[in-house]
């Protein structure tokens, strides 16, 4: 596809433009600002900025970008920026407790620096607020923007530019040819004119921005209309209407100069890949050596609840579909694994143990499969993984639900921490919880991962919907 009509200097596709000098603000704020805070602690504490202080900053930096941006306010700085900040610092605390690395930094700078930087955030946000606006005239002023077509995909656009009041954009109206009819969904106000007037009012009114959102079907009419705007110096831009599906990590990329749309990607694919495996690495093989001890008691209180095994193995879909053996401490005083059986546990079910009860209200149950995270089968974080034949069953009845499986299965994952944890009973929580896993795959990072660890402890400590 040919990119017809773009200015240079405008060049960019829907959702990843072109970086500027606020939205390179936004994406550096939060790790700049942990990193000066360090900086200034270690110095005001008469500290030498030394190699372990570098590399600190160094994972800091891996940890923070890019920067989340919240509006600065007391809600958020709460939700958006201490929550975030302060999993962050517990993970690479229990990291450097673990490694034996907490007598190298001294335990005033650390906590000085703790408390410090979701202040310093605040306070940064705060004035970047301000600053933004000035960097945006500084690059040109806010440029004008028009969406052709004012159905499902053209009013997502256009609430996107309205909901960034940092991005650049003025979006002014729709131009679409149903304005006089009742299918017509947006106020008729917010419609500027039909389709044959729009070169002539791009034209008069210095438009800069032309998002031509038609279905491909419409093709004769957006080469017409491409052909018109040639006349005038706005940019243009073509959202395929297939974006109103489900995308996964979309993307542009080029084969030998050949563009190509990526529709489904993984998330986890080179540098990505690397860093979360090394991730879970870490953070598996200190998980079971803080817990080797509860996992024995745990081991000797299923051996003596009930006869047979210590560990439940079972049958699950992994990474690309394949199947893998999960473990869990054995719960049930029965051990089936079926492709045929899918009876759910549900509450009051006679096959779980009193301890074995006891194991799946707290999710101790799931602790061994930080074994099947060292083996490579699963992740700390990613989509919980469903028995196979619950697998068969749902991939027929809800659409997309495969998609989950581009990533390793997690202990914990973003629909359970959101309240979808247990029994499925309906169709309707399964798709709510594949929502949830589509979702997870489209916006992660590894911040994200250590956000969903941090919120699952406190679910845990609160959940009544395992059995």
């Amino acid at each position: 596809m040919k990119e017809l009509g773009l200015r240079q200097n405008h060049q960019q596709w829907l959702f990843r433009r072109q970086l500027s000098l606020a939205s390179l603000t936004k994406l550096l704020l939060d790790p700049v600002v942990s990193i000066a805070a360090l900086v200034g602690v270690v110095l005001l504490n008469g500290e030498n900025f030394g190699r372990e202080y570098q590399l600190l900053s160094l994972i800091v930096f891996s940890l923070t970008f890019p920067g989340t941006w919240p509006e600065p306010t007391f809600r958020a700085f709460f939700s958006d920026i201490s929550l975030p900040w302060f999993s962050v610092a517990g993970i690479l605390l229990l990291f450097g407790y673990v490694g034996g690395y907490e007598d190298t930094f001294p335990v005033e700078v650390v906590v000085q620096w703790v408390l410090a930087v979701p202040v310093m955030l605040f306070i940064a946000h705060r004035f970047a607020s301000r600053l933004l606006p000035r960097l945006i005239v500084l690059e040109g002023g806010e440029r004008t923007a028009v969406v052709v077509g004012a159905g499902k995909l053209g009013r997502q656009l256009a609430e996107a530019f309205d909901s960034d009041r940092y991005s650049g954009i003025k979006f002014v109206g729709y131009f679409d040819d149903r304005i006089q009819s009742d299918r017509l969904v947006v106020s008729k106000d917010s419609v500027l004119g039909t389709l044959e007037t729009i070169p002539e009012y791009v034209k008069n009114n210095n438009v800069d921005l032309v998002y031509i959102a038609l279905p491909v079907s419409s093709q004769p009419r957006i080469v017409k209309m491409l052909n018109e705007l040639r006349d005038t110096t706005a940019s243009i831009y073509f959202v395929p209407d297939f974006f109103v599906s489900d995308l996964i990590q979309a993307r542009i990329d080029h084969i030998r100069g050949i563009p190509v749309l990526a529709i489904c990607e993984t998330p986890l694919y080179g540098i990505n890949r690397v860093g979360k495996r090394f991730f879970d690495l870490v953070f598996s093989s200190l998980m079971l050596v803080l817990l080797a001890p509860l996992m024995a008691a745990i081991a000797l209180g299923v051996k003596l609840s009930s006869p047979g095994p210590i560990l439940f193995k079972q049958r699950r879909y992994g990474q690309d579909g394949e199947e893998i053996m999960v473990y869990k401490f054995r719960s049930m005083s029965v051990c089936e694994d079926s492709h045929e059986e899918i009876k759910q546990a549900t509450k009051g079910d006679m096959r779980v143990t009193r301890f074995g009860a006891f194991l799946r209200k707290s999710s101790l149950d799931e602790l061994p499969q930080f074994i099947n995270v060292l083996q490579g089968q699963m992740s700390v974080v990613g989509p919980r993984p469903h028995a196979v034949a619950h697998n068969e069953l749902y991939r027929k009845l809800i659409n997309g639900y495969m998609l989950r499986h581009k990533v390793k299965p997690g202990i914990t994952g973003w629909a359970q921490v959101n309240g979808l944890r247990g029994e499925t009973e309906t169709v309707e929580k399964m798709r709510a919880r594949i929502q949830y896993d589509l979702d997870y795959l489209r916006q992660w990072t590894l911040l994200f991962d250590l956000v969903i660890i941090l919120k699952t402890f406190l679910v845990v400590l609160r959940n009544r919907n395992a059995y």
